[in-house]
């Protein structure tokens, strides 16, 4: 059984602990505010700019001739899996649950016989990976040396990401990511980025005849990179929202369980204070009835 002093430091060892925890999650609802404005600042022009790619892709045949970021490669054996963490954990389950889809992805990927290689976005994602897929990372992209990664990071991710398939390394690259529902609810999503599938958009036929200049095919050779660099800024932007939610949450359930403990030891440090006090008075009670 513990002594008085053992219990009564680790009393306060678990209230220094409440303070920390108390304090993380006060900064990371601070920071949710902003990032979930962000990220759904964001969503607006991604979807407009999907509905432009929509329209233009509509009025071209995809052939060999068309941009090699729609038309593809015409294989899809090898398949690029771009993992998106952050580098920070005390999130709960956020990285986990990133990770966990692109592996259930891979292992299915790899029982239809097809080739899977991992680009991984943070430090979170590459020890799980790393220890179960040593041989298939193909490049990692650090992000240590940012507060917050954001458009300038997306650009260079997306730009080592056409490089490598302008190389030939890959036919089909997915990317996960956290899609940021509410502070309680973040949802892993798999996304193909490359080669870009053309957004499917009804519009309405109100007769007008639009011509373009350049054509079609130019205009969309050159919103095919930007539109790749949205959907992946976009991503992060997701993930910053979703990492927040996740944890002030995580902080929070922390700092419950370890009021829970408090009052456990608490309890248990006033038992024993009671159990010893009662001892010694029974001590001196029997020292005086034997004089």
């Amino acid at each position: 059984m513990a002594s008085l002093k053992e219990l009564k430091g680790r009393i306060n060892s678990v209230k220094s602990t409440q303070k920390i925890t108390k304090a993380k999650q006060m900064v990371a609802a601070a920071k949710l505010r902003k990032a979930q404005a962000a990220a759904e600042a964001a969503r607006p022009y991604a979807s407009r700019l999907a509905e432009v790619m929509g329209s233009l892709a509509g009025k071209i045949t995809v052939s060999e001739s068309s941009p090699k970021l729609l038309a593809g490669t015409g294989s899809d054996q090898v398949h690029l899996l771009v993992v998106a963490n952050s580098d920070k954990g005390l999130a709960g389950a956020f990285n986990s649950n990133i990770v966990k889809a692109a592996k259930l992805k891979a292992a299915e990927l790899i029982a239809e016989g097809k080739t899977v290689l991992f680009y991984l976005v943070g430090r979170k994602g590459r020890a799980p990976i790393r220890r179960d897929y040593p041989k298939l990372i193909l490049a990692n992209f650090d992000t240590t040396d940012v507060r917050q990664p954001g458009f300038p990071e997306a650009e260079r991710i997306a730009d080592e990401l056409v490089a490598l398939y302008e190389q030939g390394k890959f036919d089909v690259a997915h990317l996960f990511y956290s899609k940021f529902r509410s502070a309680l609810v973040q949802e892993p999503t798999e996304q193909q980025i490359i080669p870009v599938p053309a957004p499917k958009v009804v519009a309405a036929d109100t007769g007008a005849v639009v011509e373009y200049e350049p054509d079609e095919e130019e205009i969309l050779a050159a919103l095919l990179p930007r539109y790749l660099r949205t959907q992946i800024f976009g991503a992060l932007l997701e993930n910053s929202a979703s990492e927040q939610g996740a944890s002030m949450t995580a902080m929070d359930n922390a700092t419950r369980n370890a009021g829970d403990l408090i009052n456990k030891l608490t309890i248990q440090y006033n038992r024993s204070r009671q159990a010893a006090i009662t001892t010694e008075l029974i001590e001196i009670i029997a020292g005086a009835e034997a004089l």
